[in-house]
């Protein structure tokens, strides 16, 4: 990993340069009669191609936040988001590994020097690479296939230096992901870096995941064998990765894993306290007998009350279209300033399409709805973007809804009809009449 700030700096700017670059280039194309689309397309792949070698590259911060924006490729209008989408896929769980010498002093200096002997096999080709780790196959002393994640050396010095460069770029990445605000996600993801980091708090995380879900026939969330603070050591699972199923799944699987990733979002903070505050389809798997595993366990927001009864309550409201009473809730609980000009009639408007999934016992999740309230919400000439630019959304609820969007935007990247009334029925307090 590239640890230099004035180096991955470089790389990070030559985003924006080479966006430019090409951008002159198309112009100088159309001046020698290629078409507009011809122009455009070409333009839109070797953008992608470009985000994908610098954010896969240099790993950190820079990767972690394609992975955020990833979940959000839904929202792109399909006119341009091929490339993106292969791009933001590719970043769900592959980068360039780290070599076996640096792995191993990695597992010496965590697991102690006889650490080959904690092993009855050791696969020095990483399984998979991801944004601060990489994950390698093994089998344990005895006998259980294991997957040993070990975090790259530098991760640290690597995420604060992208994170305070993304920021200077954020503006650049608005133009990915049209209708998401990404400024407060990178400012987020540099929140929550330390908890990233530390592989001890990710392993009492999973441990409590997996005793939460232990012995339900529809989740599977691998047992953790060992951890230290930059290794963590679980059972290993074998699954189709969502990112397949989502290229090419069938309808039934694709509803099975959508009704169960959105089962999993809504019931864990009743189940375990904790919200899974990670989801992009590299942490999520099918396994053969039918269940959604789930891995990756750095990112997660602790709900000792689980989801506020409030949420629920303002859902069924808008939902119901009872603006007045709406509004009054909103304002108690402070997602509208005391000194605002809102009108209730108007944040109903902007709110209840966010609503649509719960108005049906079944709901289709499609990109081309991802795309009608990402256009809606970020059309700088509609009310509902002075709206949404009016509401607040106060701190101890911005994971939730953030959580929340990112599942929805795999939802509609699985295509997924799925009975999303009768889940948030269950597991959302305050929504139920």
């Amino acid at each position: 990993m590239p640890r230099r700030g004035a180096a991955r700096t470089a790389k990070l700017a030559s985003l924006p340069l080479g966006i430019a670059g090409r951008a002159v280039g198309g112009w100088g194309k159309r001046l020698a009669g290629q078409s507009a689309e011809q122009v455009s397309a070409t333009l839109s792949a070797k953008a992608a191609e470009q985000l994908f070698e610098v954010l896969g590259t240099l790993k950190g911060g820079a990767m972690k936040f394609g992975q955020a924006l990833s979940v959000f490729e839904a929202a792109v209008p399909d006119d341009m988001a091929q490339p993106y989408r292969e791009a933001l896929t590719k970043l769900q769980s592959a980068a360039p590994p780290m070599p076996a010498r640096q792995t191993h002093r990695v597992l010496a200096e965590q697991l102690g020097r006889s650490w080959v002997g904690r092993f009855a096999h050791f696969d020095d080709e990483p399984a998979a690479a991801a944004s601060i780790g990489q994950v390698h196959r093994a089998t344990w002393h005895d006998g259980r296939e294991v997957a040993v994640k070990v975090q790259y050396p530098g991760a640290d010095e690597a995420l604060r230096s992208d994170l305070r460069q993304l920021q200077r770029f954020s503006r650049l990445f608005q133009a990915f992901v049209p209708g998401t605000d990404v400024k407060p996600l990178l400012t987020e993801l540099a929140e929550r870096m330390d908890e990233e980091l530390d592989y001890l708090a990710e392993a009492d995380n999973q441990r409590a995941f997996a005793k939460a879900f232990e012995g339900d026939p529809e989740f599977l969330i691998p047992r953790v064998v060992a951890s230290a603070p930059k290794v963590v050591v679980s059972e290993w699972a074998t699954g189709t990765p969502l990112a397949k199923i989502i290229s090419d799944g069938d309808a039934a699987t694709r509803n099975l894993a959508g009704r169960l990733l959105a089962e999993f979002h809504y019931s864990s903070p009743a189940r375990a306290h904790l919200l899974h505050s990670d989801p992009h389809p590299g942490n999520f798997m099918l396994t053969g007998d039918g269940r959604l595993c789930v891995i990756d366990f750095g990112g997660v927001a602790k709900l000792p009350h689980g989801i506020p009864r409030h949420l629920g309550e303002i859902t069924r409201l808008a939902l119901d279209g009872h603006s007045d009473e709406l509004m009054r809730l909103l304002r108690e609980n402070g997602f509208v300033r005391a000194d605002s000009s809102l009108e209730s009639d108007e944040v109903l408007a902007y709110l209840s399409p966010f609503t649509e999934p719960l108005a049906e016992p079944t709901f289709h999740f499609t990109r081309r709805w991802m795309q009608r309230q990402a256009g809606r919400v970020g059309d700088s000439r509609g009310n509902d973007f002075h709206v949404g630019r009016s509401l607040n959304l106060p701190p101890e609820y911005l994971m939730i809804h953030r959580v929340t969007a990112g599942s929805t935007g795999i939802l509609c990247q699985l295509d997924a009809e799925i009975p999303a009334r009768g889940i948030v029925e269950r597991w959302q307090p305050g929504f139920a009449a």
